[in-house]
Formats: C-alpha cells, structure tokens, sequence
C-alpha cells in the first residue's frame, strides 16, 4: 500500500521548488511570505524523509544537486498541476478575486503601473495586487507570475503574448540647461553638450542613442559626463539642469508636463522595441487574468497619455 503524502511534505516541495527556481531561501521565503527559516526547514525536512542532499549550500548560493535537479523537474510539474486545478476553479467565477501577481521592469511599474492600480482595484475591490519590479527577466512560469510586462518581441510557446504600445524613446534636457547653452539643432551638435546616459544593468553597457533619419536607424555613441543604470535616475539629473540624455517618453512625460523636460529632435524619435503583456497559457480562462489584460489594453491604447504629452510640448 502506497504511503499517502502528507501536507509537510506537499508544503516542503512547493519550498524546495521556489528555493530552487530563485536561488536563495530568502528571495523564496519572500515570494511565499513566509520566514527564510520556514523555508530552510522546509527543505531540511524534505531531505530527511528522501534521505537525499537536494543543495550544494555555500554562504552566497544554493546549487543543486544530481539529485536534487531530479526532485525539482518532478516537483514542478506537480506544482503546475495543482496550479492548473485552482485556474479551472478560478474559472467559474464570475467575479474576479483573490491575488493577481504581476512582474514588470521598474520604470514601467513606477510610471505607469502604479499610478493605475488604485483605478483598477476601484473596479475589482476584491482582487489584490501583487505588484514585483525589476528588470531581470526570470521564468513566469516557475515563480507563480500571472500577468508580465517586458520590453521587446519575447516568444516562449509555454506563453501568451500581446503588444500593448510602442517603447518610444527621444532627447531630453531642461529649459535651464538649454538657455545656458544653447538648441541644438543638428545631431552632430550633441558633441558640444554635456550629455547624460543610460546603462544596462544586465550587460553593463552603455545606451547607444538610437535616431530614425529618414530611413536610416543613426545610433551615436556621446561622451557622457553623467551614467546611470536607472532610467529615473537620468530623468532626474536632466530635469536638474545636467545636460542632454536619452528617455523613454513614459519616464519623461511628466516632467516634460511640469516643464521641467523639454524634447529635442521629435522628429528622429525611435520606437525601441515593443511593450508586450505576457501571461502562461494554464492562466488563458482566469477571470483575474482576463480582467487585468482588459485593463491593460485601456491603459496603453494608442495613442499613449505619455506620448501625447511629449508629442503636443
């Protein structure tokens, strides 16, 4: 007769599982809300009963083991079951409820995400939002996420996609900085301008400054006395006076409302890439979901707030 599993060890698997799909006790004691030494007890529990070592434990990492990589493949699926089996629950419901969790860059989520989400839950008072930034791109699926924002075309066949609205980026600067040094009005005028840039936090490179001339895609490389991996943050210093840089409109738009950002060159403006809504196909019937992207469609239709105010200054 098989041995019935018990609700620790139900409870150990989802631990172990999220401990492994993020790589620390810490970052899966905070997904879960619970405490790291629930977690590690968790697991410590899960590998008495196997009589398995499932982590290589050192002070900075959790590395898993032959072992360990087996129970997480087979632990997965059974997560994704059940998660299916509460979709389909879901399902029924006329009403959206419960948690909606929804991961996206964190300048999308600080500009536009968050200032909509008390119109959205004016609506729906019963779903709560469960709102992570960041910009490292992780499996949605493996971390539970119901709804992702990404930047660019991304294609995953676990996945489903929607573009939401055009990631458009142009020049900045102060009416302040401009006064005290002048327009520019030809790119190759950049080289004389104190200039602020963007950089990458995955790769560590530089933005190089993208400008649609005609049919041709210019991308310059300035020298910049001011770098900053933070989008916001290079906002910031041009509303400050601290020379020309490069923006997504979204970030800039309410600064350029206040008139603390005037744009440059409009007409060589860039659309960067896409903003895309993606969502797993085992969440295609939930109403939270549904009732999210809905929203979605109505926050980024064309044309964009963001873009109207950058386009009518």
């Amino acid at each position: 007769m098989k041995e019935q599993i018990g609700l620790d060890r139900l409870t150990g698997l989802i631990a172990f599982a999220r401990a492994a799909s993020l790589g620390s006790y810490t970052a899966a004691a905070r997904d879960l809300s619970v405490s790291p030494s629930a977690i590690s007890k968790s697991v410590q529990r899960l590998e008495q009963h196997f009589e398995l070592r499932l982590f290589s434990r050192t002070t900075r990492s959790l590395t898993l083991t032959p072992e360990g990589r087996d129970l997480y493949e087979r632990a997965l699926r059974v997560i994704r079951e059940v998660e299916e089996i509460e979709q389909a629950a879901m399902a029924t419901r006329a009403e959206p409820s419960g948690t909606l969790k929804v991961t996206a860059p964190l300048p999308i989520g600080l500009n536009i995400l968050a200032p909509a989400i008390p119109r959205f839950r004016e609506r729906y008072p019963k779903l709560a939002i469960d709102l992570r930034l960041g910009d490292q791109f992780a499996d949605i699926i493996e971390q539970g996420i119901d709804v992702a924002i990404r930047v660019g075309n991304l294609t995953d066949s676990r996945l489903i996609s929607r573009t939401l609205a055009p990631h458009r980026i142009g020049a900045f600067a102060s009416p302040a900085y401009l006064a005290k040094r002048g327009m520019p009005s030809e790119l190759s005028d950049l080289a004389q301008h104190e200039c602020v840039n963007f950089r990458y936090q995955s790769s560590g490179q530089a933005l190089r400054w993208p400008f649609s001339v005609g049919e041709r895609l210019v991308e310059l490389a300035p020298d910049s006395s001011v770098v900053i991996d933070a989008s916001d943050a290079v906002a910031a210093v041009l509303a400050a006076g601290g020379g020309i840089g490069i923006s997504p409109t979204y970030v800039a738009a309410p600064y350029v409302a206040r008139g603390e950002l005037q744009p440059l060159f409009p007409h060589f403006a860039v659309d960067r890439f896409a903003i895309t809504a993606l969502w797993p196909e085992s969440r295609r019937g939930s109403p939270n979901v549904k009732a999210f992207v809905a929203f979605l469609n109505e926050l980024f239709a064309a044309p964009t707030t963001w873009d109207e105010i950058v386009r009518n200054a």
